[in-house]
């Protein structure tokens, strides 16, 4: 575990959510399993395969040792996540968790849950996304597909978006979305749209033309949304509900699947849209093959 206590070792503690160390990307051989997350004021770790209780406690004792010899003020809250074989299983190991727990991102504040199932709530790996919609949403009419808990709304409506509708299946998240709004005193601005992104083209159609959109989908999820055959139906519609000069920031997290492939779906279902970028991620997501890290893509209507 040297890569993770050495990039412990170089972390500061401070009120900003992020990803400490990123054994997914490969680049620490025998860490691949590996993940320390900082939801201030709790560390979150994450297993990806199967610990024996030796190996739990070996890694619990070598982080708690870390964080009292570099910053003895701060309080011991761990909490372990082990996901391995299909079952996930999180127990806190020491300290507490906010019963309202908010973390701060780039200025904005989002409700988390990492006590709850995989999904805590923000997806740490497209922070960097969510910068460059604060940086160029102002005056503009955004549509937030597959919104979720709304991050991408937040930081739209904090840069000085007109509007943006959020849409999503799941009627849960986009109530915590809500309250990810009023936490940052964005009372006007959004609608949140409970419902089957392929089923409401009428209503889209109607809130529109829109001058940003985003598309952050499940990758694999049935029911919702599975890349391999549904980026299709959804690339076929994005062009009509772009305004004149509107963009698309197309996203895709799925290791199996590279740039490329999204890349030509666009080219030959939707060649209106013109490519601009790869929006780099966060550096501490680095990966030993990029094509297998998050993948967000910035068009424009040509």
């Amino acid at each position: 575990m040297s890569g993770l206590i050495s990039a412990l070792n170089e972390f500061t503690f401070n009120n900003e959510v992020q990803r400490i160390f990123h054994g997914r990307g490969g680049l620490f051989k025998g860490e691949e399993h590996l993940c320390l997350d900082w939801y201030p004021p709790v560390l979150l770790l994450t297993s990806f395969k199967s610990l024996d209780e030796t190996q739990q406690q070996s890694l619990f004792s070598a982080i708690t040792t870390q964080v009292q010899t570099l910053a003895p003020e701060q309080p011991m809250n761990l909490v372990f996540q082990h996901r391995s074989g299909g079952q996930t299983v999180t127990d806190l190991i020491s300290g507490e968790v906010p019963d309202h727990h908010v973390v701060n991102e780039n200025g904005a504040l989002f409700n988390v849950h990492i006590l709850r199932g995989q999904n805590h709530g923000l997806f740490l790996d497209m922070a960097n996304g969510r910068k460059w919609v604060k940086q160029h949403a102002k005056h503009k009419n955004v549509l937030n597909l597959f919104a979720y808990t709304c991050g991408f709304s937040v930081a739209a409506l904090q840069g000085g978006a007109d509007e943006v509708v959020n849409m999503d299946m799941s009627k849960g998240a986009l109530s915590i979305g809500k309250q990810n709004h009023v936490l940052n005193d964005l009372p006007h601005g959004a609608r949140y749209l409970g419902h089957d992104i392929f089923k409401s083209w009428g209503k889209l159609t109607k809130l529109g033309p829109y001058d940003l959109i985003i598309a952050d989908p499940p990758s694999n999820q049935k029911g919702s949304f599975v890349a391999t055959k549904d980026y299709e139906r959804l690339l076929k519609r994005l062009p009509s509900l772009l305004a004149e000069g509107g963009e698309v920031l197309l996203c895709l997290n799925a290791p199996e699947l590279s740039s490329d492939f999204l890349m030509q779906q666009v080219e030959i279902t939707a060649p209106q849209l013109q490519f601009v970028e790869r929006i780099a991620n966060p550096q501490v997501f680095a990966d030993i093959d990029e094509q297998k890290s998050l993948k967000v893509l910035r068009y424009s209507l040509a």
